[in-house]
């Protein structure tokens, strides 16, 4: 797994790469987490095209992540790109209902910026 960090205008972007499963390296993620904290953003796009299975752990990064997102009354979150086998584990735990989601960067980033729906991918 490969998570990088980057921010576009007021967007965080974080993209992830590989499976994202159960047993990754904590300390790696709690690396990640804080790097993400550093950038101080509202808005965070997750970019989920390159990850083909997520389980426990993954799930966990991914709500902790939206959490901090919207705390702020500004705070905004869109996951993007969603592989099929993804999306069933997010099904299966409820998530596709709370996580915003999108089906691609464009689209997502227009979510965030509050011109066009954030459930594009149903």
């Amino acid at each position: 797994m490969l998570i990088e960090l980057n921010q576009i205008d007021d967007v965080c972007v974080i993209r992830f790469e590989g499976r994202f499963n159960t047993g990754f390296d904590p300390e790696y993620l709690r690396r990640k987490a804080d790097e993400l904290k550093q950038f101080s953003c509202d808005k965070v796009l997750a970019d989920f095209r390159e990850v083909p299975a997520v389980g426990s752990t993954g799930i966990g990064f991914l709500v902790a992540i939206y959490s901090s997102a919207t705390k702020s009354p500004d705070g905004r979150f869109v996951l993007v790109g969603v592989q099929p086998r993804v999306r069933e584990v997010l099904d299966l735990t409820r998530l596709s209902s709370i996580l915003p989601m999108a089906g691609d960067m464009a689209s997502g980033m227009a979510a965030l910026r509050g011109t066009a729906s954030a459930h594009g991918q149903r």
